[in-house]
């Protein structure tokens, strides 16, 4: 049997994009008829102490004018620029990911905080407007709570960050389907082609680097 095609998405909470991405990576998905495994990975746009972005300031209403909202149009997503001011960070929260892959609750807890944020204007930085969202999923509360407060996944959230700069990426969402990559919201078809690219390249790799021993054994 294939082994899966992995897709690992880069992403960061406060980016709008990365939740745009996600019915572009559905759709080219859907009857590929390829085996897909997908893994969201932690990216802090403006980790501590670097200042976050501020909504009342131009930067922000002009390029949601000029491109978040005409592709939020287009395919047919209802998104909002937040008021939250300044825009929190996001290592918290990733923390939290953490604790909810763990859980295997991780897309779930991803496609909340892009919902939390972009649809109902919560602040991701807040301890408690967190725990309330992981409530929401089905996450207990308490442990929750302790994993934030101990630093519990704050050493595993880190690591991710590495293997992020590892991969020198620099801009959010940033796919790597096999070893094709992809910058910003894909279209279907050229992910489509990608993840049947990538399929094509391990089906054409398998075998190689097997061997027999002297002993008789293969």
């Amino acid at each position: 049997m294939a082994d899966p095609v992995k897709i690992k998405i880069w992403s960061d909470y406060v980016c709008p994009f990365c939740m745009l991405a996600e019915g572009p990576i559905e759709e080219a998905i859907k009857d590929v008829g390829v085996e897909v495994e997908v893994e969201w990975m932690p990216f802090e746009l403006r980790a501590h102490p670097q200042p976050t972005l501020r909504p009342e300031d131009e930067y922000l209403p002009a390029i949601w004018e000029r491109a978040v909202y005409p592709m939020a149009r287009r395919l047919g997503v209802d998104i909002t620029l937040p008021t939250v001011s300044p825009q929190p960070y996001t290592a918290l929260a990733f923390e939290g990911y953490q604790y909810a892959a763990e859980h295997g609750l991780g897309d779930a807890y991803n496609q909340r905080m892009f919902r939390a944020f972009f649809q109902e204007d919560q602040d991701l930085g807040e301890v408690d407007v967190l725990a309330a969202l992981a409530v929401g999923i089905g996450l207990d509360e308490a442990g929750f709570r302790a994993a934030l407060a101990d630093g519990t996944y704050r050493a595993r959230h880190q690591e991710a960050l590495r293997e992020a700069a590892a991969h020198q990426v620099r801009s959010v969402p940033t796919l790597l389907v096999g070893d094709i990559r992809i910058e910003g919201v894909p279209r279907p078809a050229q992910l489509r082609k990608a993840i049947l690219d990538a399929q094509a390249r391990q089906a054409e790799e398998a075998g190689y680097g097997a061997a027999c021993g002297i002993d008789g054994t293969c």
